[in-house]
């Protein structure tokens, strides 16, 4: 993805398969950055917008059923307002943002897990983004095993999906993590809550460190 180090603020995507913990960790990374004198933006995908939250309940919680291309659409019509309503406007603001998935979840979950065309995914994600990129991706990796005890008790689409999805899924955000080691920094989620927030800390700090030298 592209180098967006010039613009004001910062975003900072998490990213992993579902029941990694992203949600749980988003709040507590907030809170240990705004200590830090960061001005910070949490969001997620879908959901984010008033048109975004429209999308999230026929994308997560409908029982219609959707063709691939179709469903990729609808993510990337999701992105398109996020990006243009909430992303962009914090950035040039200066702020920190920190999403609950983005870019990289399309391509693993619309790409991989779909076993789809991944270049052209990219393709059309990257159409989608108005050249907005992450700075850094944090992404919790777990077992599925691990993954599955973890997920809510009422299944959405994805969680409903076979492991054979899941597995792929999670072999595609390994996949981009080794693609670009310096952007996606890899965290083992599978142990407690407060030893992955310890260890997101830690990462975090060390990207701040090297970004303002």
């Amino acid at each position: 993805m592209a180098d967006s180090s010039t613009r004001p603020g910062a975003l900072i995507t998490i990213e992993g398969i579902d029941g990694a913990g992203k949600s749980t960790q988003i709040e507590p990374l907030a809170a240990h950055l705004r200590a830090r004198g960061h001005r910070v933006v949490t969001t997620r995908e879908p959901g984010a917008t008033p048109l975004g939250r429209e999308l999230r309940r026929l994308l997560l919680e409908s029982d219609v059923a959707l063709a691939p291309r179709t469903e990729l659409l609808l993510f990337l019509a999701d992105r398109v307002e996020h990006v243009r309503r909430v992303i962009a406007p914090a950035l040039a603001a200066g702020a920190t943002v920190l999403c609950d998935r983005f870019a990289d979840s399309t391509l693993a979950y619309q790409g991989y897990g779909r076993e789809a065309d991944v270049a052209r995914v990219r393709r059309w994600d990257e159409e989608s983004r108005d050249g907005i990129a992450p700075d850094l991706t944090l992404l919790l990796d777990c077992p599925l095993a691990i993954a599955v005890t973890r997920r809510r008790c009422v299944a959405d689409r994805y969680q409903s999906l076979d492991d054979a999805f899941h597995e792929r899924v999670r072999a595609g955000f390994l996949a981009l993590a080794a693609a670009e080691p310096m952007r996606v920094r890899r965290i083992d989620a599978s142990g407690d809550i407060a030893a992955v927030r310890d260890a997101i800390a830690r990462v975090v700090d060390g990207w701040l460190a090297e970004r303002s030298r």
